[in-house]
């Protein structure tokens, strides 16, 4: 789509007063448990979700990340990375008649990515998944991922079985009592099960080939002055403790640096992957 054209539907959305709202939390947290409760609740008529898009508990178009066989992939994919995927739901959504728009994603920085990629207005509303969500809540849905390795597509499982037969597990049916809802009555939600392309036997699979790859973009992003000469990871019931040890250049000041280096691995791992960090150890090993 040419420069003309993205300003042509980015001004017909706004001009139309399209209200764009955005779920956000981390991995696991419970997010598209809780995507039509949001949509309800706002009157909000499409859904962007892991690279589809959803329209009445249809699946209208897109492909979904949870298809994908390697995580990496699977983050491309909601982000709408592929060209191809882009223009398709850009596509559709130019066909639809709508006034409320909800995009999901792990971050800020994810939906406003994905709102900037599929020329939607600016976000209206974020939500927090902690504003919607007991902490106990957040915990319990966390630890399914982590031991069960189990996911949510916010759709009926008839639609899931319909596009990706091969992931499907289950559905389920969740009450909301009306503390969550602007309805007095009791609502209830078909949701689908699934369990992702890169996952095995229920629980997320990640090469530590792929995870190591991953620390070395973290860290050359973080700092490209700094240069990894080893990574070991340990592998353990609830996550990996990383030890990544560095050759750093002389001169470059430390204090402060290995701290928001650490953080900032932490939080992009976790963010992208799923997988809990219980540790990372950072060694200085050479100064040169």
């Amino acid at each position: 789509m040419n420069m003309g054209k993205k300003l042509l539907q980015y001004f017909r959305l706004w001009f139309k007063k399209v209200q764009v709202y955005a779920l956000v939390g981390k991995a696991g947290t419970g997010k598209s448990f809780r995507a039509q409760l949001i949509a309800d609740k706002y009157k909000i008529e499409l859904i962007i979700d892991d690279g589809i898009l959803i329209k009445n508990n249809s699946i209208v178009c897109g492909k979904s990340a949870k298809k994908e066989k390697h995580p990496f992939t699977a983050i491309k994919t909601a982000l709408f990375d592929d060209p191809v995927h882009r223009k398709e739901v850009r596509k559709a959504l130019e066909k639809e008649n709508f006034d409320r728009i909800l995009i999901i994603g792990t971050s800020a920085r994810m939906v406003n990515k994905i709102v900037k990629r599929l020329n939607l207005p600016h976000i209206t509303k974020l939500i927090n998944i902690e504003d919607i969500a007991s902490q106990e809540e957040i915990e319990i849905a966390r630890k399914s991922r982590e031991r069960d390795g189990i996911h949510i597509i916010p759709v009926p499982g008839i639609e899931v079985r319909r596009n990706y037969s091969h992931i499907f597990i289950d559905t389920i049916k969740i009450f909301f009592k009306k503390r969550f809802s602007l309805d007095k009555k009791q609502k209830v939600y078909e949701k689908s099960i699934v369990a992702p392309e890169y996952q095995k036997k229920g629980k997320l699979s990640i090469s530590e080939t792929a995870l190591s790859q991953m620390v070395l973009h973290c860290v050359a992003e973080f700092d490209s002055r700094l240069k990894v000469n080893r990574i070991i990871l340990i592998r353990q019931v609830y996550g990996y403790i990383l030890k990544i040890i560095l050759k750093v250049p002389f001169g470059v000041e430390l204090p402060g640096i290995i701290h928001n280096m650490q953080n900032y691995i932490i939080r992009n791992i976790e963010k992208y992957t799923g997988i809990s960090l219980k540790e990372v150890n950072i060694i200085i090993g050479a100064i040169s």
